[in-house]
């Protein structure tokens, strides 16, 4: 299954780094492809769904993600079902010296037809995982 993982380190307290990526809907700010992201139920917490609304290659994407785990200030997990990908996304935090280092590791598993394009996907979630590292990294220096 194909995957990408992005560090970046910022001047930012992890609690406030945290409160800004734990809310999922943000992503509509520091996630490029993102058109809109919207909680459809819970409070943020394990077991919250969002519905997320992205355009990647020319046509509009939409993902149903889960948070499946959450630990406060450390890590974040959601699950997403696109329908004929599935995706998993792991958000780990950790204290520097200056601020914060974020992980962000996300793997992509194709179902059906979707597994005839797989050989592909490494060379354009290399190119997304780049910019969405570089739209997060700007977006958090600027809390």
């Amino acid at each position: 299954m194909p995957s990408v993982e992005r560090t970046i380190t910022v001047d930012q307290p992890v609690e406030r780094v945290w409160t800004y990526i734990s809310d999922w809907t943000n992503t509509e700010e520091w996630d490029p492809p993102t058109v809109r992201t919207e909680r459809t139920s819970g409070d943020g917490g394990v077991g919250t769904r969002y519905h997320n609304v992205s355009k990647f290659l020319g046509s509009e994407q939409e993902v149903d993600y889960e948070v499946k785990e959450l630990v406060e200030n450390q890590r974040m997990q959601l699950a997403g079902d696109a329908g004929s990908l599935t995706l998993l996304d792991t958000i780990t935090l950790r204290p520097t010296a200056s601020g914060t280092e974020l992980t962000y590791h996300a793997e992509f598993t194709p179902h059906g037809a979707a597994k005839l394009a797989e050989p592909l996907m490494p060379a354009g979630l290399k190119l997304l995982a780049d910019r969405v590292a570089e739209s997060l990294e700007e977006h958090l220096r600027a809390l």
